[in-house]
């Protein structure tokens, strides 16, 4: 906590994800509501589309639909593993006791409200994060089982009055970018969780692939 990466993800969150903020822009405003619907049934809804568009067997739609849900659980078991482990506080405790973290970078806010309010923190541990590691090792699946990141594909949320609803993407990673960003928008995580929850994500889904519902020789 008292380096400069901290202070520079602290100084960053405590900006764009404040609930009156003044910096966050309207598309980014757009972004954090759209991501407050399900996550999972949110994926689930992409991955049908996915599959939709790109996969003819039944085979090899189970496999995909196997696969992710396979990653996506063991994925989500060492998100929780890793956030008792480290037991990092969440923005709106280090905010309100910024001048108490030994950081001199940090300048504390005793009445800072994340973009979620008072109560859209999760109890639990902000290190790393389980929204990025859900998306990646979806994701990942979906791009060894396709063979390729470019991907066109929407997203859609149950939220109304969106302007931007559904999502278009081409690539997978640009989905998975947004979701690095919603978070701290949304002021429930600092940049560095959300990377590694997306890094942990897509090592599980690699290592779910490799191991797991091999597919028959000459087959994808």
């Amino acid at each position: 906590m008292v380096s400069k990466v901290y202070a520079r993800e602290y100084e960053e969150v405590k900006s764009v994800g404040s609930i009156n903020s003044t910096t966050r822009t309207a598309a980014q405003t757009d972004l954090a509501r759209f991501w407050t619907a399900n996550p999972i049934a949110t994926w689930y809804g992409a991955l049908r589309g996915i599959a939709t568009s790109n996969i003819t067997s039944v085979g090899d739609n189970a496999r995909l639909f196997a696969l992710a849900s396979m990653a996506a659980a063991d994925a989500q078991m060492t998100i929780y593993d890793s956030k008792y482990h480290f037991n990092f506080w969440r923005p709106i405790t280090a905010i309100r006791e910024g001048d108490s973290d030994g950081n001199r970078d940090t300048v504390g806010d005793p009445d800072w409200v994340p973009f979620l309010g008072l109560t859209g923190t999760p109890p639990y541990p902000e290190y790393s994060s389980g929204a990025n590691c859900l998306a990646s090792s979806i994701l990942t699946t979906v791009e060894l089982i396709l063979g390729t990141g470019d991907v066109n594909f929407s997203i859609a949320s149950s939220v109304a009055g969106l302007t931007t609803n559904p999502r278009p993407y081409v690539r997978l990673s640009d989905a998975l970018d947004d979701i690095v960003d919603v978070r701290i928008y949304q002021g429930i995580h600092f940049r560095s969780g959300d990377d590694e929850g997306r890094r942990q994500g897509a090592r599980v889904a690699h290592w779910a692939y490799q191991r797991f519902l091999r597919p028959l020789p000459g087959t994808r």
